[in-house]
C-alpha cells in the first residue's frame, strides 16, 4: 500500500499550528492576555466553582482547535491511499512436440532408457512454459495427435507420462509426424511456431519424408528443432521373447543426421545431438533460450482519495469544541 498527498504544499500550513500554540502560551497560560473583570458582592459561588472545574481544563478549547485544524490542513492536502499494480502483454509461441514412439526407443543408452528420459525432460519443458500453447503428437509407424494445442499444461503433462513403446504400430515415420504436427499449427496464428522433433532413428515409414514435410513447414513459417536421441556406436536394447522372455541385444545406433539437419536448417531451426540424459535435458533449455517472447510489463498505482476521513474528523472536532465552549467550559468574560 502507498500513501500521498496529491497536493503537498498545504502540508506547509502545518507551521502555523505550533505558532499559535507558542502564542496561546505567551498572550493565555503566562497571563499577558487583557482580560475582563466583574464585581461581585459575594465569593462564594466563584468559590465553589473553582472547586468543581478547577480551572485546569481551560485550555482544552485550544487544544480541540489546533486538532481541528490540524485535521483540516490535512484533509485539504487530500491524502491518498494507493495500489501498485502490473500489466503483463505477452503473445505466446505455440509449440508441438513430436516424439518418437518406436520400439528403438526401449534402448538403454540414455537413463533410464530413451522414452522414460525423453517423457521426463519433455514433460519439465512443458512445466516451464508460462504463455505458450503445447500440442503432442507421437509417431512409430504412423503418427496420431495425443493433445491439440492448449495452455493446460497439466493434462499435456499426464499424456507425457501415459506414452508407451507399442501403442502404435513399429516403424519411424518421421516425415508423418512432422506432417501431423505442422496441420496442428496450420491455423494458428501466433507470431512464433514450432516443433520439437525428437527421433533415434531414420525415416523408413510413410508417404511424406521429412525433407518435404521441411518444406511444408518453411511454407507456413514454421522452425523445427530435432533432436537425435542416442550415443554413438551401439546401445543395449530390451527383447522380450516368447520362448526365453526377456533378453537384451546389442544395436547399432542409426540416426539419420544429414536429414534431421537438413529438415531442421530449411526452417531456420536447428538439430541437436543427445548422447545422454543430461545434454538432452540442456538442448530443451537451449531451445528454450532460443524461444523466447517479449514480455511488455507496465506498472501502474491505482489511488483512492482518503480526504474525508481527517474532513469529517476535523468537523466533529471543531463542532465539539463549540458545543463544550458555549456549554461546560463556558467562560464569563
Amino acid at each position: 500500500m502507498i500513501y500521498r498527498f496529491a497536493d503537498p504544499a498545504y502540508v506547509a500550513l502545518l507551521a502555523v499550528v505550533p505558532l499559535l500554540a507558542y502564542w496561546y502560551v505567551v498572550s493565555v497560560v503566562r497571563g499577558r492576555r487583557q482580560v475582563g473583570s466583574l464585581r461581585y458582592s459575594s465569593l462564594a459561588l466563584i468559590k465553589r466553582a473553582d472547586r468543581r472545574h478547577s480551572g485546569r481544563h481551560r485550555h482544552i478549547l485550544f487544544g480541540l482547535r489546533a486538532l481541528a485544524l490540524t485535521a483540516l490542513i490535512m484533509a485539504f492536502a487530500r491524502p491518498q491511499s494507493g495500489v501498485t499494480a502490473e500489466s503483463v502483454t505477452s503473445e505466446g509461441i505455440d509449440i508441438v512436440l513430436a516424439l518418437d514412439l518406436s520400439s528403438s526407443m526401449l534402448a538403454e543408452d540414455l537413463e533410464p532408457n530413451r522414452i522414460e528420459a525423453a517423457k521426463q525432460v519433455a514433460a519439465d519443458f512443458v512445466q516451464g512454459r508460462r504463455n505458450d500453447r503445447i500440442g503432442l503428437v507421437v509417431f512409430a509407424g504412423d503418427a496420431f495427435t495425443q493433445a491439440p494445442l492448449t495452455l493446460d499444461y497439466g493434462v499435456v503433462t499426464t499424456l507425457i507420462g501415459e506414452l508407451e513403446v507399442g501403442i502404435i504400430e513399429d516403424g519411424t515415420a518421421i516425415g508423418m509426424g512432422l506432417a501431423t504436427a505442422i496441420k496442428r499449427l496450420q491455423s494458428s496464428d501466433a507470431e512464433s511456431k514450432v516443433i520439437v522433433l525428437l527421433t533415434d532413428g531414420r525415416n523408413n515409414r510413410g508417404e511424406i519424408d521429412p525433407v518435404t514435410a521441411a518444406q511444408m513447414a518453411q511454407a507456413l513459417g514454421v522452425r523445427i528443432y530435432a533432436i537425435g536421441a542416442g550415443t554413438q556406436g551401439t546401445a543395449r536394447v530390451p527383447v522380450d521373447d516368447p520362448i526365453f522372455g526377456r533378453r537384451y541385444a546389442q544395436m547399432r545406433v542409426d540416426i539419420d543426421e544429414p536429414t534431421l539437419e537438413e529438415t531442421a536448417a530449411l526452417t531456420g531451426g536447428r538439430y541437436f545431438r543427445a548422447t545422454n540424459r543430461e545434454s538432452l535435458a540442456r538442448i530443451y533449455e537451449e531451445i528454450d533460450a532460443l524461444e523466447t517472447t517479449e514480455i511488455e510489463l507496465e506498472q501502474f498505482t491505482r489511488y483512492g482519495e482518503l480526504f474525508h476521513l481527517p474532513l469529517l474528523f476535523g468537523l466533529g472536532v471543531l463542532l465539539l469544541e463549540v458545543g463544550l465552549g458555549r456549554t461546560v467550559l463556558r467562560r464569563i468574560p
